[in-house]
């Protein structure tokens, strides 16, 4: 079975946040890591540090999954976020990316 997830990827700073979903979160962090899409929000504010995802087995529930989590204000994100990653450290450090 495919699984989805949501996730928040933030700059150094993290000052900006970004909420996306996927069926392929390794390749998808790959990708704003590399700003394969240059004109991308992500590629403009140089978003590159996950610092939060939730897997769901099916792509219907993470899409509603983002949609809630894209309406609730800024200070919700921070705290979730900081309920699971309290030093907003990028969770896919170690990652070993092999989609070139």
């Amino acid at each position: 079975m495919k699984q989805s997830a949501v996730y928040f990827i933030t700059n150094k700073n993290n000052t900006v946040l970004y909420i996306g979903v996927t069926s392929n979160l390794e390749k998808r962090i790959f990708q704003h890591k590399n700003k394969t899409y240059k004109n991308s929000f992500t590629a403009r504010y140089n978003c590159n540090k996950l610092v939060y995802f939730e897997v769901f087995s099916d792509i219907t529930n993470a899409i509603k999954r983002e949609k809630q989590l894209k309406n609730g204000n800024r200070k919700r994100k921070n705290a979730l976020v900081n309920k699971e990653n309290p030093e907003w450290k990028d969770l896919s450090e170690g990652w070993v990316f092999n989609f070139t």
